[in-house]
Order: C-alpha cells, then sequence, then structure tokens
C-alpha cells in the first residue's frame, strides 16, 4: 500500500513537458512516456506491476533490503554498471552488504516499460546518489533492464547503463 502511495504521489508531480506517444515493437504494450519528467504513463496492469517492482527494487538498494534484492534479483542476473563493470547477483548484493556500493537516493525521471508475454524491457532515466569504492556519485543513468516471469514472480535478468555526459 505505501508503494502505490508513494508512486502515487511520484506521478502526481506537474508536468513540465507534453505527453508524448512511444511506437510499439510488434506484439509488445506500450506506455506514454515524457523527456525528463515523470508523468503517470497509461500502462496497462501487467506494466502496472513491472513499474512498481522497480521502484521497489530501487528502494531496496537504498535501503539495504537484501531479503526484496534477492527476490527480485534473478539467479543468472548480468549486471553491467555503466563503468562497464559486471556483477552477478552475489557479487553485486555482497556489494551493498560490504558497502562498496552505497545507494543514498535512485530517483526514476523516465521510464518506459513493454511486456512480451513472460519478459519485459524497461528503459528509464534515473538519478542516482551513491557512494562506490569510497568515491561520491552523483549521476543521471539511461538504463535498459530485461525482467523474466518465473511462475508468478517477475524477476531482473539484466541491467546495463550510460551515464549521461556532465551538464555544461
Amino acid at each position: 500500500m505505501m508503494i502505490r502511495l508513494t508512486l502515487a504521489l511520484l506521478f502526481s508531480c506537474p508536468l513540465l513537458h507534453a505527453q508524448t506517444a512511444v511506437s510499439t515493437s510488434a506484439g509488445a504494450t506500450t506506455a506514454v512516456t515524457t523527456t525528463m519528467t515523470v508523468t503517470k504513463p497509461s500502462y496497462s496492469p501487467a506494466e502496472q506491476v513491472l513499474a512498481t517492482i522497480e521502484q521497489k527494487r530501487f528502494d531496496a538498494q537504498v535501503s539495504k533490503d537484501y531479503a526484496v534484492l534477492d527476490q527480485l534479483l534473478a539467479d543468472d542476473l548480468f549486471y553491467c554498471h555503466s563503468n562497464g563493470g559486471t556483477d552477478t547477483k552475489a557479487s553485486y548484493i555482497q556489494s551493498i552488504r560490504d558497502g562498496k556500493s552505497k545507494y543514498d537516493a535512485i530517483d526514476i525521471e523516465d521510464l518506459k516499460v513493454r511486456v512480451y508475454g513472460n519478459t519485459a524491457v524497461l528503459n528509464g532515466i534515473c538519478v542516482i546518489k551513491a557512494t562506490n569504492n569510497g568515491e561520491t556519485i552523483n549521476t543521471r543513468l539511461r538504463y535498459t533492464d530485461v525482467y523474466v516471469r518465473k511462475g508468478k514472480q517477475w524477476q531482473m535478468v539484466s541491467w546495463q547503463s550510460l551515464k549521461f555526459p556532465p551538464a555544461k
């Protein structure tokens, strides 16, 4: 319930840009997104579930909720960081446990969800405030992650992100 309330508040922010329709790929459901502004997209029920899971995963990274991360990350996860480094599920969770990766905040600016049966592709933009190996990070990322439904559970199997160039 708290996640839904949080998402409702998050999505009720004033719009800074007009909404634009996103073209669909064959067999994909679509969402409406904007550039650089979180808006309330017209998600299908399946897309809404995935958008909620994505926020829950980011929240778990910040709060160090290892049980949620263990549930939402697939055992065969391939996690490719914006610096080119990679992690497995085990090494990624361990880096948070050890304090090598400490997330202070992760805010979603834009999120597009496409569902293809038991697979979903999420494309988003987020701002991450964190400490990585003692270095303070305040960066904006464009990311793609892939979720697969195993039974009734969606799990993230892949993440890849790119840093936006510093603002001038």
